[in-house]
């Protein structure tokens, strides 16, 4: 109890009083009843909370998550580990977020392509779209990720590059393959040496890395979104469990990691320790970048109190993933939250990861 690390242990009679100000413990007891109901009734298979006040940490792992270091497919929350990776390269100068995208990929060209940048690409205003059309299809004869690159190069753009907000899974997979080009390594590698070495991140992979599929908690993909195979019977090969798509390490989804290691992940932009990247980048990625009256993003995280859960300040910053998770950190308070679930984002409203966050910020769902 000295180190005022409780891990598994009672809320209230863990936390000592100076930890009260800002993680108080009877939200905690909150978060922790909805969890703990959600798993009990069935509606959730696994969960894993992680909250963090300085000093102070707490973890609780619930139904079938067998420890706090149950590692979970984060879904969109892969987007932010990704593009760290590429912002390492950032900070050695190989690369400006004003660069035209087709500088580095020179067939990128034609119906305004020219004008997509760098930081069109990480703050969702490029004009590609989040899935290719041919996403199923790709995933279905079970296509590498340079082939999701081929794809994503020749798609239509949707608006001119800067002048609409779109949530773009695709544009992190080009700002991502930027990063190969530059580096000369694939995502996966490149992920493991920047960012989950340097963070000490010892329980994660960019896909499976050194680890084996049954190490990983299984989503409930029954009631997972359609471009993950959601409802579809025959998608099993496929689909969010399948050993392709796990082993695939996708940057815009294909990062499994356990709840105190996105924690590590949130802490190295909170505390701007300069393990994975530059102070000064580490800002950067936490700045809002979009023009007035386009949603606000910082470089592929979420920037603002809709970043995190009611009651955040305008400081937090953070992301969510549609396999059932949420991360989000917030200076104001110096709180960082992380709730893994293995339930599907879409599957109920409200989702127990949103109201187990908001009993940690202090609100009332």
């Amino acid at each position: 109890m000295t180190r005022r690390n409780f891990i598994q242990g009672g809320v209230a009679a863990g936390l000592s009083s100076s930890a009260l100000a800002a993680v108080r413990a009877e939200r905690l007891d909150k978060a922790v009843n909805v969890l703990t109901r959600a798993t009990a009734d069935g509606r959730v298979a696994a969960a894993v909370l992680r909250v963090a006040q300085r000093e102070t940490t707490f973890t609780r792992a619930f139904g079938t998550a067998q420890n706090e270091h149950a590692m979970f497919l984060l879904g969109s929350i892969s987007k932010p580990v990704a593009v760290t990776a590429l912002m390492t390269l950032f900070d050695r100068g190989a690369f400006k977020l004003a660069d035209p995208v087709n500088k580095f990929l020179p067939q990128f060209k034609g119906d305004h392509r020219e004008q997509v940048t760098m930081r069109h690409l990480l703050t969702h205003v490029s004009g590609l779209p989040d899935q290719l059309s041919e996403n199923a299809a790709l995933r279905r004869r079970h296509a590498p990720l340079a082939e999701f690159v081929e794809h994503a190069v020749r798609t239509p753009l949707q608006f001119a590059p800067g002048t609409k907000y779109q949530y773009s899974s695709m544009a992190i997979l080009l700002a991502t393959h930027v990063a190969e080009l530059i580096s000369g390594t694939n995502i996966l590698a490149l992920v493991e040496r920047t960012v989950l070495q340097p963070l000490q991140m010892k329980h994660s992979a960019q896909g499976l890395g050194q680890f084996k599929l049954e190490d990983m908690v299984p989503c409930q993909t029954e009631r997972a979104a359609p471009e993950a195979g959601g409802g579809d019977s025959t998608a099993k090969d496929w689909d969010w469990n399948s050993p392709y798509w796990r082993k695939l390490g996708a940057p815009w989804g294909g990062t499994h990691a356990s709840a105190p290691d996105v924690a590590k992940f949130l802490a190295e932009f909170l505390n701007e320790t300069g393990a994975a990247v530059k102070p000064e980048t580490a800002r950067l990625m936490v700045q809002n970048h979009n023009l007035p009256g386009l949603t606000p993003r910082g470089l592929a995280l979420n920037v603002g109190a809709a970043a995190g859960s009611p009651g955040c300040s305008e400081k937090t910053f953070g992301h969510t993933g549609s396999t059932g998770t949420l991360a989000w950190a917030d200076p104001a308070t110096h709180t960082i939250c992380v709730v893994l679930t293995s339930l599907p984002a879409r599957a109920v409203t409200p989702h127990p990861r949103d109201v187990a966050a908001s009993a940690v910020a202090g609100s009332e769902r």
